[in-house]
């Protein structure tokens, strides 16, 4: 299978937030001042703390390669993906290679998210434009609910090393019966994009939110 030419994206560098400069000395005096940024500090740490309650610390990651081409010892995002997710401290609990194939797709992630040890799903391939690439149209069929900021921060990070090639990627994401599913192009710098900068920074607040009610 060719991927699409969006496949080809690369990470692209983050910069942190720059200091606002705000002075918090002047007339109000120190004591005042004191007590007023405690505690709004107070305020922030519970609410960051009981929004952050449910997630999950250590994933179950089920990673599933589509293609027609490749096998698993020829998988270099699938590679890419696990050798992330683990560094992560999350476990890939299973990783299958599967062919281009609508049926097979939707089949195999509705397996997978039905597994206890499966916190979290990844996909790499069949996101571009050929006519062989149906792994969104798969995986959209089982969403419960659609997660589009990931796809729309992952052409965000794409465009500054492959530009508007990145119209051309359909990343995505789902929530399946409580069970988050990451869907990304099949090249290896797209994995590592996608998995690194994205999936093993947001999966297990996302996982914890998906089952919070179970």
């Amino acid at each position: 299978m060719t991927e699409a030419d969006a496949d080809d994206g690369a990470a692209a560098e983050r910069d942190g937030p720059a200091d606002n400069g705000h002075d918090h000395g002047g007339s109000h005096g120190s004591g005042g001042d004191a007590h007023d940024d405690h505690t709004h500090v107070a305020g922030e740490d519970h609410a960051h703390d009981d929004h952050h309650h449910h997630d999950v610390d250590s994933l179950g990651v089920a990673v599933v390669t589509v293609s027609s081409s490749r096998t698993l010892s020829d998988d270099p995002a699938g590679d890419t993906i696990t050798a992330t997710m683990e560094a992560a401290d999350d476990e890939v609990v299973t990783r299958e290679l599967i062919p281009d194939d609508y049926d097979r797709i939707e089949g195999t992630l509705d397996n997978l998210v039905g597994r206890e040890d499966v916190d979290v799903v990844v996909t790499t391939g069949g996101t571009g434009v050929t006519p062989d690439d149906v792994t969104i149209e798969a995986a959209k069929r089982l969403f419960d609910k659609e997660l589009p900021g990931f796809g729309e921060l992952f052409r965000l990070l794409s465009y500054d090393e492959i530009g508007t090639k990145v119209v051309a990627t359909r990343a995505t994401a789902g929530i399946v019966d409580g069970v988050p599913v990451f869907c990304l192009p099949g090249s290896e710098n797209a994995a590592l994009l996608g998995a690194e900068a994205i999936i093993s920074e947001q999966a297990g607040h996302i996982a914890g939110l998906a089952k919070r009610d179970e």
